[in-house]
């Protein structure tokens, strides 16, 4: 099991910058999945950025972020990053850090079943 603490989010201008962590409390960070999915007002969580810890391979599940969003890691820490630059109104949402086993597909948010508490990330225009 693991579990995942978020921090990071804030209320930023569009075009703005912001960078979320998730730090993951687990013996085997390398043996997960871990993404970032984000939930708007009156819409269903999505994924947004999923990658396998052990080997780096990236999916971006939303493909209106890819250019913008960037996932990093840390093995050391064992925390994962999410780096959101030119922010957009559209951004606007809680923004959860996921895990889920390396026996699974790191591509499939049906994947994820260990979540953070969510972070907010608001985008004024």
């Amino acid at each position: 099991q693991v579990q995942l603490v978020e921090s990071g989010g804030g209320s930023v201008q569009a075009g703005g910058s912001l960078r979320l962590s998730c730090a993951a409390s687990t013996s085997s960070f390398a043996s997960y999945c871990m993404g970032w999915f984000r939930q708007a007002p009156g819409k269903e969580r999505e994924g947004v950025v999923l990658r396998s810890m052990s080997t780096e391979i990236t999916v971006y599940a939303d493909s209106s972020v890819q250019g913008r969003f960037t996932i990093s890691q840390d093995n050391a820490k064992k925390t994962v990053y999410l780096q959101m630059n030119s922010l957009k109104p559209e951004d606007t949402a809680t923004y959860y850090c996921a895990a889920g086993r390396l026996s699974g597909a790191c591509s499939s948010t049906r994947n994820y079943n260990y979540w953070g508490q969510g972070t907010q990330v608001t985008v004024s225009s």
